[in-house]
């Protein structure tokens, strides 16, 4: 296309409004639901101006990316609001148009207004594609849209000319990583690194961290893991004109319904509190606050008995001692003064994942409470103060029983594990690990580097595990247990496996790298062959209805048998069996080879 052609194809574009909406999920994995929707624009699909890069950088060109801006903002929230979305609206907004002389500010509200939808839904989110060079007047202009209730996002952080400096003038209520730092996030550590360090700064920022890019699972592992809560990318989602209006699809993929198997889950810290209707009036619900006195907040619900908000005892009070208060409000349904950003979870939840929300929510005080659920019904309420007693109570446990170098949960620890896979029927593959030739290791290169070895496997043990799942436990010397709940079991053992032999290769000396192994005395103090250290690794099938007469002892004992099976086969090994096999003596012992795991 020519210069002219591309113009007129532009104001063509602006003239008719054929641009397309897409909306992508954003997903919060701690509170199980879609969030939000990124609203992306598309330019008409037979035309070169179908992308948003080409689609976009052309109206810059020509100075029309307000005109262009205000039609995707317009088609964004009609779309939005006609598909009866959810959440927030995330509107994608160029710092440059902010300051073009052809902006006019309030052109966005009068668009909401006329789709009767409010700012604090709408969160303006800038995408910086050339160097701003008037940081000043962009503050200006932001405070305008923050005074008017909107939100604030900055995408791209990290990739962008000057996305550091806008995140300290500006203070954006949420950050977006660049996806050029999510991805392989889970092979390289340095990504990690950055990802941690943005990470610190937000919880100094009281920014909300989202990454942005997830495209498969083992990204979405290791950033759940270090804490990032709100996700969004094609694993989770495709952008969509008509994109998982629920969670529903998502979670099952995640798998989040299931507690991991050492977590005692939030069962024991509901508090049996009946909720107050939507409709219930306010000046009712401050009696019932002043009638019980022990109360510090209440569930809202709907016809249907689910949780809309939650209503807190100082808050209402302070409101409702202003002037007038009781003759302004009193009469009022309750709905009309609740907070709507209440924290819902489901009594599934594991304890941990819940910790880790109550922690990354700024707004969450100990004094408040959130609210269980089972299956989005209201159960009961549960306190900030007992998830964070019963944390503490249950690390000081794992403390007690933990291997003194590892500080992996020993031997009582991964009894009481296997117990709760065997009471709460959960399937699982049960790992035992064991160190090929490591006392030999050990008197050629010294116990200091077989501690090294020993505590560089516990970590690697630790980043195979998903958080939320799975379980790992030192056993005693160079014996490991590894819980598995995972379909890519196969695979985790296999990168497992990599990783140690990396780890290993820092720690020979040369000569011995060369040969594959090296010489040590045996127990009668006779020289001999050994080859270099290598993971035997015996694995128990545990399926969820499991022979109701087996107990943690004789799982830990099978795990062992097919381990001693492992051992018998040089370098690399996993014997695999299911339990049932093993129990009633079906078959023997199944060798997995490990070209197989790759």
């Amino acid at each position: 296309m020519t210069v002219n052609e591309q113009r007129e194809a532009l104001l063509a574009i602006i003239r008719q409004g054929a641009v397309t909406t897409l909306f992508q999920p954003i997903v919060s994995t701690l509170e199980n639901r879609v969030i939000g929707y990124e609203a992306l624009s598309r330019g008409p699909s037979n035309s070169p101006l179908h992308s948003p890069l080409t689609l976009f950088a052309t109206a810059r060109h020509f100075g029309l990316l307000t005109d262009l801006e205000i039609l995707c903002r317009r088609n964004a929230v009609h779309s939005f609001c006609g598909g009866g979305f959810d959440g927030q609206l995330f509107l994608n907004v160029s710092p440059e148009s902010l300051l073009e002389q052809q902006h006019y500010p309030g052109r966005t509200l009068s668009i909401l207004r006329q789709y009767g939808i409010t700012p604090d839904q709408v969160v303006i989110e800038l995408t910086e594609h050339s160097p701003i060079d008037n940081v000043g007047l962009l503050q200006n202009a932001l405070h305008h849209y923050r005074d008017m209730g909107f939100s604030i996002a900055l995408d791209d952080l990290g990739a962008g000319y000057s996305s550091l400096r806008l995140w300290t003038e500006l203070q954006p209520e949420f950050v977006k990583i660049d996806r050029h730092f999510i991805d392989g996030i889970h092979r390289d550590p340095m990504k990690r690194e950055f990802v941690g360090s943005i990470l610190n700064m937000a919880k100094a920022s009281r920014s909300h961290v989202i990454a942005e890019g997830i495209e498969l699972a083992e990204e979405l592992r290791v950033l759940e893991s270090m804490g990032v809560d709100w996700v969004q990318g094609y694993w989770l989602g495709r952008p969509d004109t008509a994109p998982v209006a629920d969670a529903q699809g998502l979670l099952a993929k995640l798998n989040l319904e299931e507690s991991p198997a050492s977590d005692p889950g939030l069962h024991s810290l509901i508090i049996d509190v009946a909720g107050v209707h939507v409709s219930e009036k306010v000046s009712q619900v401050l009696q019932r606050f002043q009638q019980q006195p022990s109360l510090n907040s209440l569930a809202v619900l709907d016809d249907d008995n689910m949780p809309v908000g939650t209503v807190h005892c100082h808050a209402l009070s302070q409101a409702m001692l202003k002037q007038y208060a009781h003759e302004l409000h009193g009469r009022k349904p309750i709905g009309h003064m609740m907070d709507k950003d209440c924290l819902a979870v489901d009594v599934q939840q594991s304890l941990q994942r819940v910790s880790r929300l109550l922690t990354s929510r700024a707004r969450q005080r100990l004094e408040e409470d959130f609210i269980i659920t089972r299956d989005g019904m209201y159960l009961g309420l549960g306190r900030v103060i007992d998830v964070l007693r019963q944390i503490t109570e249950l690390q000081i446990r794992q403390a007690q029983f933990a291997n003194p170098l590892t500080l992996l949960p020993g031997n009582i620890s991964i009894q009481e594990c296997l117990d709760r896979l065997l009471q709460n029927h959960l399937s699982a593959h049960l790992c035992y690990i064991d160190l090929d030739s490591f006392k030999p290791f050990n008197d050629v290169y010294g116990y200091g580097k077989g501690d090294e070895v020993l505590l560089g496997l516990a970590q690697l043990l630790r980043e195979c595990c998903h958080p939320d799942q799975d379980f790992v436990g030192h056993i005693g010397g160079d014996d490991f247990m590894l819980v598995l709940r995972c379909q890519d079991w196969q695979a985790r053992l296999q990168s497992l496996n990599n990783s140690f032999l990396s780890l290993c290769r820092q720690l020979y000396k040369p000569e011995h790298i060369a040969a594959g192994g090296f010489h040590a005395p045996d127990r009668d103090g006779e020289w001999r062959w050994y080859d270099l250290l290598s993971l035997s690794v015996g694995v128990l099938a545990l399926p969820e209805d499991a022979d109701a007469a087996v107990n943690a002892s004789q799982l830990a004992e099978l795990a062992s048998r097919n381990k001693h099976e492992a051992k018998k086969i040089k370098g690399f090994s996993v014997v695999c069996n299911d339990l049932d096999e093993l129990l009633h003596g079906a078959t023997p012992a199944l060798s997995v080879d490990p070209a197989c795991l790759q």
